[in-house]
């Protein structure tokens, strides 16, 4: 996400002067980003086995 930021302040202006990556594509891309990273801990999570209180101080 940084690394969008850090893209969108550092490229710069076409020949016509016109901005190539601007603020609000960058706060898309950012967004859409972070609705990826939250489905994928949320099908991690869901893949995951859910252990009982008992069974992890068994583990122990």
């Amino acid at each position: 996400m940084i690394g969008v930021l850090a893209a969108s302040q550092l490229v710069g202006k076409n020949s016509v002067g016109v901005d190539i990556f601007r603020a609000n594509q960058a706060w898309s891309f950012i967004t859409l980003l972070t609705l990826g990273y939250l489905c994928s801990r949320g099908l991690a999570k869901a893949g995951s086995q859910h252990r009982s209180e008992e069974e992890r101080k068994a583990r122990h």
